[in-house]
């Protein structure tokens, strides 16, 4: 069974939020006719505490984008973002929920970041949903949302380590190019890994 995976299309990652994607907003009319095209929705939340590790402000010292270690792991510093139970944590406005099966929270844990929606970015603790994917049957699994070259990525690339047929739905994403090829170059990565990029329009066209 194929499944579509909405990556973080939260409030805060929309323009005007707290960590907006360029034209992230764009992508929810896309979002919403994807998932009439699959027997099985999910999407992922970032769904931090407050003390996040992650966030910038949490280090006196330090700014937004810098590079530190945290627990043992390389870490960007970013701004507050997505924090549990308030406005920017929601799913954005305009996306269309009747068809999402479940919502998989992350970056709960306040001592590491994750950046995936399968794990933690050091692979110590699974969020549940590539278990739960299998106990449904799939096998096969399109990726899209934001951000392309951040959880988007590794969402992606989890899943291609995780056994599924993978695909990144392009036009479906967009991402923050904190360098400037970094969507590019995070294509490329995917590609390298056995994933293929696909666009809307030929899922669309297909049904």
């Amino acid at each position: 069974m194929k499944a579509l995976i909405l990556v973080d299309i939260q409030t805060d990652f929309l323009p005007g939020g707290a960590l907006a994607v360029p034209n992230g907003n764009v992508i929810i009319p896309i979002a919403n006719r994807l998932q009439a095209v699959f027997p099985l929705v999910v999407a992922t939340q970032d769904w931090h505490p407050a003390n996040h590790g992650s966030f910038a402000a949490n280090h006196p010292g330090k700014n937004v984008f810098e590079q530190i270690d945290l627990n043992g792991l390389p870490q960007t510093l970013w701004p507050v973002h997505c924090v549990q139970g308030t406005p920017g944590a929601e799913l954005a406005p305009g996306l269309q929920r009747e068809r999402i099966a479940k919502t998989f929270p992350k970056g709960t844990d306040a001592g590491i970041d994750s950046y995936s929606g399968l794990f933690d970015n050091g692979h110590r603790k699974s969020t549940g949903l590539g278990e739960w994917l299998k106990a449904k049957g799939v096998t096969e699994v399109f990726v899209c949302g934001l951000a392309t070259d951040y959880c988007v990525k590794f969402t992606a690339l989890d899943a291609a380590g995780l056994g599924f047929k993978t695909h990144f739905i392009e036009d479906a994403s967009r991402g923050v190019n904190l360098q400037p090829n970094d969507v590019k170059n995070a294509v490329a990565e995917m590609n390298r890994a056995g994933i293929t990029t696909v666009q809307s329009a030929d899922l669309l066209k297909s049904k």
